[in-house]
This record gives structure tokens, sequence and C-alpha cells, in this order.
């Protein structure tokens, strides 16, 4: 009963009330949408690479090490000599290895040389596998399968032609003329940095810095770091501790999942800033729910004497503006949910392309359920105002008109 005389009192000033329903809808929206963007851009972040156990490189900080090898950001200390990634990738322990070389780039790009096993083992996102959009990986010593940003930005095609440059600018006064390579595929969108780099073998990689020689002469003396998959997830520290106490050279083998943890807590200040901005929002909406309902109370002067005529007592009067606001928040939320339902459906490929977000679950869950809570008791405490004044006239006024 005392729901149903909230919603008709609503009803009777839907003009005014639709519009607080649709300030409170898209300031929820708003906020919802960070929120989920938010949870889901760190969950896809720690998942920028998936499956590896570990990655290895020369003895620098943790953090160097991640981010010059899985987001291409930053120069190695040092590079480590091919002995020791085998003498490391063989141990029975480990399943498969990603050797990577670095050092080269085109028109900005970074290069990397690797082997046939980073589009066999390389996983992201939760532990989805590198695809070709076109063409095939590299089999020859001159073949390149391009990341898709790299792909759309130059406008390359599988059979064009390239060449590198030494050095990682965007600008580069060395080229390897002298070895120029042939596009033989590209990659999927992943969203991760895998889109913005160009992938060549090792060889490859050895010819374009030798005087020359044959095939057999093209192996590799040294490697900028390598990527490690273990047969058991239980052997993974053994062999990190193992990797770092190494007496070949000095080695820093660091898990992946650790190191991004870290890197996302360097940057959580930016999540605040993004909800608080969003909760400002719903601030201003709420207390323009607020104000809606003082300007009504001048109105309602009639319809609260005659509620008091049949036995409504000033607390109920009280209680019947704090539902009527509850019942405004709880319509808005209702449309803000559904409308950011939709939207993620139709962002989802989107985001997952062209920046790595990978939405999975419902919108209500989690951080979000806590959000509703707090807007809730929030929209209880603004409604006071109001309630007060219908509080106050209801003993003032009386009858009087």
């Amino acid at each position: 009963m005392f729901l149903k005389l909230a919603w008709r009192s609503l009803m009777h000033r839907r003009g005014s009330v639709l519009l607080a329903v649709v300030s409170v809808a898209v300031s929820l929206f708003v906020l919802f949408g960070v929120e989920q963007i938010r949870s889901h851009a760190k969950d896809s972040f720690n998942r920028t690479v998936s499956g590896v156990d570990l990655i290895v490189g020369a003895r620098t900080g943790q953090l160097n090490l991640l981010l010059y090898n899985v987001f291409r950001i930053g120069n190695p200390s040092n590079n480590i000599s091919w002995q020791s990634y085998r003498d490391i990738a063989d141990q029975p322990q480990v399943a498969w290895s990603i050797p990577i070389s670095l050092g080269d780039s085109h028109k900005g790009y970074r290069v990397m040389g690797t082997s046939q096993d980073f589009f066999h083992h390389y996983r992201y996102g939760g532990n989805r596998p590198l695809a070709l959009s076109r063409g095939r990986p590299f089999a020859d010593i001159h073949d390149a399968v391009l990341g898709a940003e790299v792909a759309r930005q130059l406008g390359y095609q599988p059979g064009d032609s390239l060449v590198l440059a030494h050095g990682l600018g965007s600008t580069s006064f060395q080229h390897h003329d002298k070895h120029p390579f042939t596009v033989t595929g590209i990659l999927e969108p992943t969203g991760t940095p895998v889109d913005r780099a160009l992938y060549i073998s090792l060889e490859g990689m050895e010819a374009i810095h030798s005087d020359g020689g044959g095939q057999a002469e093209l192996a590799p003396d040294s490697i900028t770091a390598f990527m490690l998959g273990l047969d058991s997830p239980v052997t993974t520290f053994q062999l990190q501790r193992q990797i770092n106490e190494y007496r070949g050279e000095p080695l820093l083998a660091i898990l992946p999942g650790v190191a991004l943890s870290q890197l996302w807590q360097m940057l959580g200040v930016l999540e605040k800033i993004l909800l608080l901005i969003s909760a400002m929002v719903v601030l201003a909406s709420l207390l323009g729910l607020c104000i809606m309902l003082l300007t009504s109370m001048r109105e309602r002067r009639r319809e609260i004497a005659l509620l008091r005529t049949v036995g409504a007592g000033p607390m109920q009067l009280f209680l019947l503006v704090q539902m009527e606001a509850l019942l405004v928040v709880l319509s808005g939320a209702a449309i803000a949910f559904v409308a950011l339902s939709a939207g993620l459906w139709f962002a989802e490929p989107l985001l997952g392309e062209g920046y790595g977000i990978y939405l999975g679950g419902p919108p209500l869950a989690g951080q979000t359920l806590a959000l509703v809570a707090g807007i809730l008791a929030a929209t209880l405490v603004v409604a006071t105002v109001p309630a007060f004044g219908a509080y106050r006239q209801s003993l003032d006024r009386g009858l009087q008109v």
C-alpha cells in the first residue's frame, strides 16, 4: 500500500519525475560503465601475456624486464648467451620456450626475432592463442609477420617488401638495405603489444647483422630474453631460484603475473581519478533529485493535508518522500543497467581488438553491487532534506491551503 501510494504520487508529477529518472540513469550509466571498463581493463592488463610461467633475461629490474619483453618499452641491460638459453630451455621441467631478440625497428615499430614456437605457445587475454588473419608464419630467413596495428598503419599486405633499420628510433639513418624482408603473414588484432611489432626468425635477425655466410653460420650467439612454459606450476619457484642463481652469467627470472600486478598498482591512481569523476557525476544527479523533491513540496500542500486527514502521521510522510526518491533512483538504475548491457554487448569486439579489454560476466556483480548499495544509502541521505520538509509541513500547516 505504501509503495503503491509513492508510485501514484510520482505518476502525478511524471513530467519532472521523468527528467529526474533520465538524469539518474545517465549518471549511473557513466559510473557503472567506468567501473566495468576499469575492472575488466585491470583483468585484461594482468593477462597481457597468458600461460607463460617465467620470463628470463639479463639481471635488471623486474619491471624493466617485463616492459621491454612484453610491452616493447625500454631497453635491455644486456644480452644473454645462446648457450645459457639452451642450458635452461633443456631442463626436464620446461615444456616449451620462446627466444626473443630485440634491437631493430621499422618506421618506429619494434622488430622481434623469435622462433616458430612464438606462434604456437604464446597466449594472451585468458589463454587465447595467436592467429593469422592473412598469410602464414615466417618460414624463410627473409620472411616477416606483422602485428595487426603495424599492417593497418603502414598499409602492408602479404607479399609486400620492407627494409628494417638498426636501432629503436622512429627515424634511423642506418638501414639494412641488403636484406629486404617479405611480408608473409599478418596477425589478427589482439589489443596487446603484439599488434605493434614485426616478427622475423632468429636467423633473419642474425643475417641482417652479419657479413655474409651460409645458413649454418646464422645461429645466434646471444638473445635478449626468453619465455618459459613449464610442465607443472609446482616447479615454477624452484626453477626461478635456479635461474637467479645461475653461475654461467647473471640472469633474472620473473613471474609475469606478479610483475603485471605490480605495474598496475603503479597506475592505480588513474583508477581512483576515474571513479572520483564518476562519483561526482552521480552526486550531482542526486542533488538534482533533491531539488526536484524540494520544489514539489509547495505543489503538494493539499496532498499532504489530505493524507493527514486520512490518518497519515508525520513519520509516514517522511518515509513517503524517501520511498519516492528510492523509486526514482531504482528506475534510473534499471535503465542504466539495460543500456549498459546493450552497450557492452556492442562494444565488446571493438574493446577486445582495439584495447585488449575482454568483457565477461554480468554487469551487476562484485564491486558494482557495492556501488549500488552505496548509491541507495546516499539517496536516503540526500532525500532527508525534502522528507524533513514534508514532515514539518504536515505538522505546521495541517489543512491550511
